[in-house]
């Protein structure tokens, strides 16, 4: 098939090539003073098959685009594109965002302009991840694609990042946040001594914090005389916020406190400030595997808000305890009386589960004649 004079032509090379199809167009003229005119050719791109080529030079004439910004690969894209965007974001944006761009991993080499809607998809589809985690990806994506759009890397119809599907079923990964049982926080208090870090899960339970929040909760926004601490950086303005600490969990704060010089209340067994990946990889997962429990550190926060339900903690109380967004939960200047608020009800939980450990106890105890423990 001949194509139209000024279209472009594909061409096969020579040899054994992964890519053997060329599709090229003439980007100007020179005239050449011995041989006449002279044509200035740019490749668009290499391709497996004649038609694919053929599809990209439609492409390119239905609407062109500067040929050496096409050159650009996605992680020059991402690169270019953080090296402005990052300044002016959060902390935990950008290690969501940095988190978000580990899954387009096997796409960072390839040209930005032959990435497509497919190449994406199957990032999705086989990325193992659950919903939360895609929709950062997704999110992110987009802003990469409205970025190419802006520098004229892509023409605006080759953004089809919208149809992007991260709602199919069968999420290998995917799993209901399920809050700990009174069986599996039993389980905690009984190891706590084994090894410091359940002490962790322990205070992430009872504050109802995000754990991001909690590793990275500096020592200087601690006040262990009043039992509160401040988050002063969270992914909503809600977030932001005074924290009670439970009684029964104080002696953890404390010990925490002056473990180390470390500025982070929380640290690695060499004295440094965690990262999340290295917590969970490290501590979290290969704890709760010998208890048989399979849980997120999210979780902690879902068991948190449930445990002051059931104790009848009124709803804009546990709003503000672990930052949840509501009406009337906007104002950051706490009073003393709010603050003993918060802490009368972060306080109840441990005395309620006391008194529901305690009636379990007596009546197996009762049943098997058993010595009754003293609880402390």
């Amino acid at each position: 098939m001949k194509l139209p004079n000024g279209y472009g032509s594909v061409y096969k090379l020579p040899g054994k090539r992964r890519r053997p199809y060329r599709a090229i167009v003439t980007e100007r003229w020179l005239l050449d003073v011995e041989t006449g005119k002279k044509q200035i050719r740019k490749t668009i791109g290499y391709y497996e098959t004649k038609n694919k080529a053929l599809e990209a030079l439609a492409e390119y004439n239905k609407s062109p685009f500067d040929l050496e910004s096409s050159k650009i690969t996605l992680q020059e894209v991402y690169d270019r594109w953080s090296a402005e965007h990052f300044p002016t974001v959060s902390e935990s944006n950008i290690k969501g965002y940095k988190a978000a761009f580990l899954l387009c991993a096997p796409l960072v080499n390839k040209r930005f302009v032959d990435i497509t809607l497919d190449d994406l998809q199957y990032l999705a589809d086989n990325s193992g991840k659950n919903t939360p985690t895609l929709k950062k990806y997704k999110v992110l994506v987009g802003m990469l694609y409205k970025y190419a759009v802006i520098h004229d890397i892509i023409p605006p119809d080759r953004n089809k990042v919208q149809y992007i599907d991260i709602n199919k079923a069968g999420n290998p990964n995917a799993y209901n946040r399920e809050p700990f049982s009174t069986s599996e926080i039993a389980k905690l208090w009984t190891c706590k001594d084994a090894n410091e870090y359940y002490t962790v899960m322990l205070m992430l339970i009872y504050t109802g914090v995000r754990v991001s929040e909690l590793l990275d909760l500096k020592k200087e926004n601690i006040n262990l005389k009043e039992r509160w601490f401040d988050v002063t950086e969270s992914k909503t303005q809600a977030g932001i916020r005074k924290v009670p600490i439970s009684k029964k969990v104080l002696p953890f704060f404390e010990y925490w406190y002056n473990k180390n010089d470390c500025e982070y209340l929380l640290s690695t067994p060499d004295g440094k400030h965690f990262e999340y990946r290295n917590y969970y990889d490290s501590y979290w997962k290969p704890l709760l595997l010998p208890l048989n429990m399979k849980h997120r550190p999210h979780d902690c926060r879902h068991t948190c808000v449930s445990l002051l339900t059931a104790i009848n903690v009124d709803e804009r109380t546990i709003k503000r305890i672990v930052g949840h967004k509501g009406q009337g939960v906007t104002q950051q200047v706490y009073t003393h009386f709010e603050i003993e608020t918060l802490l009368e009800a972060i306080d109840k939980i441990w005395k309620e589960r006391d008194a529901v450990w305690l009636i379990q106890k007596m009546l197996y105890d009762n049943k098997y004649h058993r010595a009754q423990p003293k609880i402390t």
